[in-house]
């Protein structure tokens, strides 16, 4: 009898386990189930720990569909924002700069087409050779002006920017208008120049005729006139050089000769200074530049006319002419003048930019000097590098890349 009820009670409970077994493998097929499913997770009904985890699955769920609703909103609001721009935005993949998107402003400016375009590579549709040798380059600086393949005269600046890992930024604008504007004033500037020399030219022959000690009286008066006047001429000749390196597209390119450069440059800083300082040149130099002679004796005569007239009697300017460890090369004005303070820098080589208005005066410059120098150098590819501290003079030095140098046939000066 005890042995028929231990059988039973065994029995019994082997089938409670089995079912409880069963219970929990239904429980547990059913959370896979709906993790597994797509639709939306309901509220748990019942009780027990599985209960409580098909709670807890449900809080999450619910804060990261409310999450993923947060993002796509603000997804969305950037999407509209971008679309809603002037500027033509464009992501761009890398390698290879594939486009992964672009906004409306895109499909205006530069033709792109939606969604035929999508995954092609940028530069195969647009052809520009300004545009593919500036992102060959790297896009460090922005492209200021550019035709649009749609129509030439509709100008654009182009800037890439970091956007992602394996992504970039291009933004286009348009700056038609403000290129019409620029023109503008360089075509004032240029035409007020031309205006302004002809009785500057009347003036400076009647000064002339005018001889010292006929009229003492007015000697201070002539004298004053002649400088001024003198002044004038200057700034007008300097006016209508910039305007000439800014309307000039092509480069006369050739040799450029530093040893005749050097001699020429020598005669005119020792003329300028009349033996008030003490002036310092290199005795060879190993290397010629490939450039406009012209242009670039008037970026280097502007250095050393600047370094002469800002630095008192007594002091000293060095030119130098060396080689740089890339293959470039660089022509370095150093004078012990009063120097520049830092906060003038940036701006120094703004037109008509002043450090000291007074000390400008005095000195007789015009403003545009270094303006010369930057243009000039810009059109060279080179780049102007200034140092300069109160009290311990100032460094200009025009640095010029490899494929601008050249070996010259004799070295020394």
């Amino acid at each position: 009898m005890l042995g028929e009820l231990l059988d039973h009670a065994q029995t019994g409970l082997l089938i409670g386990l089995a079912a409880a077994l069963v219970w929990h493998y239904l429980q547990l097929h059913r959370l896979l189930r709906q993790l597994d499913s797509r639709a939306r997770y309901q509220p748990p009904t019942g009780w027990g720990v599985f209960s409580e985890v098909q709670e807890r699955l449900f809080l999450r769920q619910r804060e990261s569909r409310q999450r993923k609703q947060r993002l796509r909103t603000l997804l969305q609001a950037f999407r509209e924002a971008a679309a809603a721009l002037p500027d033509a935005v464009i992501v761009l993949r890398l390698p290879g700069y594939r486009i992964a998107w672009f906004n409306a402003a895109a499909v205006d400016l530069l033709g792109l087409r939606h969604p035929d375009d999508i995954g092609a590579c940028f530069t195969h549709l647009l052809r520009t050779p300004q545009v593919s040798d500036w992102l060959r380059g790297g896009a460090v600086e922005p492209l200021l002006d550019t035709p649009s393949p749609l129509d030439a005269q509709l100008r654009l600046s182009l800037r890439l920017v970091d956007y992602t890992h394996g992504q970039k930024l291009l933004i286009a604008r348009d700056v038609s208008k403000l290129m019409q504007l620029e023109q503008m004033r360089r075509d004032f500037v240029a035409n007020v120049s031309h205006e302004l020399r002809t009785p500057l030219t009347v003036l400076h022959g009647y000064l002339d005729m005018l001889e010292p000690g006929e009229h003492s009286e007015w000697d201070d008066l002539l004298t004053a006139m002649r400088m001024q006047s003198q002044r004038m001429t200057r700034l007008v000749e300097d006016l209508l050089a910039l305007s000439r390196l800014e309307s000039r597209d092509q480069l006369v390119e050739g040799r450029v000769g530093m040893r005749a450069q050097l001699q020429q440059l020598r005669r005119e800083a020792e003329a300028l200074s009349g033996g008030r300082h003490q002036l310092v040149f290199p005795e060879r130099v190993d290397f010629d530049l490939y450039g406009a002679d012209q242009e670039l004796h008037s970026a280097f005569s502007n250095l050393l006319s600047n370094a002469i007239r800002y630095t008192p009697a007594g002091g000293r300017i060095d030119l130098q002419a060396e080689r740089t460890a890339g293959g470039g090369a660089r022509i370095v004005v150093r004078d012990t003048g009063p120097g520049i303070a830092p906060q003038h820098l940036p701006r120094i080589t703004e037109r008509f930019y002043r450090v000291s208005a007074s000390r400008s005066r005095a000195s007789g410059g015009t403003g545009l000097g270094l303006a010369i120098v930057k243009h000039v150098l810009q059109r060279h590819q080179a780049r102007l590098e200034i140092h300069s501290e109160i009290g311990c003079g100032s460094e200009f030095a025009c640095v010029f890349d490899a494929a601008r140098v050249l070996s010259p046939e004799d070295a020394r000066v």
